[in-house]
């Protein structure tokens, strides 16, 4: 990120008029009024939650994992959050729609960075990007907020590159890891972030960092004490299996009730029970007569 000091020009596309503001979002934090988010990675899972009255719909990269089969979420490309993101634009009317930056999409120079971050805006119609906590980040955050494009925060537990922070789990356990992680959401919010993502914290740091920000915090694995929450919808509708998170409360077993389908319907094929008079269309007898004369 070293060399001339980059000015970023502002874009000059309209972005969508989401309902949910990020204005709305700020006097939700004022008023003390919880935020829910959740993910959502193609049109009806978004068009539903939407309906639903989510006020976040945020298109994650964990859907290298959940949708895609990755092992990590470090493989997701651009292309890839892209061609989901369009998808979710097309199911959500209300909420705000925030895409998820990809590794390596805002790791190279401060022009690819804003230039991956408009593309979300500009092809994907989405109301905001989200980018993970990196050394640096702070200046990546800024030239994409002048660029006119609003940025959301994530400190903590960073799934992209947790790999090479000894895994996931649970982060700013002892004194001076959670001094810091305080200090990267502090530094976030200065230049510009409208809300920040608190992956995997202790409740009491989560709750520290939620009352020196004026800007609202999201929680994950973090406790009760941040202005909103978000989940993973596959891990909330029990649709991802391959492990579940401590923090995650499933609301429904929807894995659970695809394979029940599926096993009815693979017995009804094979006893012939499926497809029954209900789901078989004719020919007028006349017409067949005439088809059976046509044919000979």
């Amino acid at each position: 990120m070293k060399g001339a000091p980059f000015h970023p020009e502002p874009f000059t596309f309209n972005l969508p008029m989401a309902t949910v503001t990020i204005a709305e979002l700020l006097e939700r934090k004022t008023r003390g009024e919880k935020i829910a988010m959740l993910t959502a990675y193609d049109y009806p899972v978004a068009r539903v939650l939407d309906e639903a009255g989510i006020d976040v719909v945020l298109v994650g990269d964990s859907l290298g994992m959940v949708v895609l089969g990755y092992e990590t979420t470090t493989p997701v490309t651009m292309e890839e959050m892209l061609h989901h993101a369009k998808a979710a634009r097309r199911g959500v009317t209300r909420a705000l729609l925030v895409g998820d930056m990809p590794f390596l999409s805002f790791r190279s120079t401060l022009e690819e960075s804003v230039r991956n971050a408009g593309r979300f805006a500009q092809e994907a119609g989405c109301d905001a990007v989200k980018v993970e906590w990196k050394p640096g980040i702070e200046d990546v955050a800024q030239a994409i907020v002048r660029a006119g494009i609003p940025v959301m925060g994530h400190v903590g537990l960073t799934p992209q590159t947790a790999a090479g922070e000894g895994g996931f789990g649970m982060r700013g356990k002892d004194a001076e890891s959670a001094a810091r992680i305080i200090s990267q959401a502090i530094a976030l919010a200065e230049v510009g972030c409208f809300a920040m993502v608190l992956e995997c914290l202790p409740d009491v740091v989560a709750q520290e960092i939620t009352q020196r920000l004026a800007i609202p915090t999201i929680g994950i694995g973090s406790g009760p004490f941040c202005d909103g929450q978000v989940l993973v919808t596959y891990d909330l509708i029990g649709l991802f299996e391959r492990f579940r998170p401590r923090f995650v409360k499933r609301y429904a077993d929807v894995a659970g009730t695809i394979r029940q389908a599926a096993g009815s319907y693979i017995t009804e094929v094979r006893t012939g029970v499926f497809p029954g008079k209900e789901q078989t269309s004719s020919m007028p007898s006349e017409e067949l007569t005439k088809l059976k004369q046509a044919l000979g």
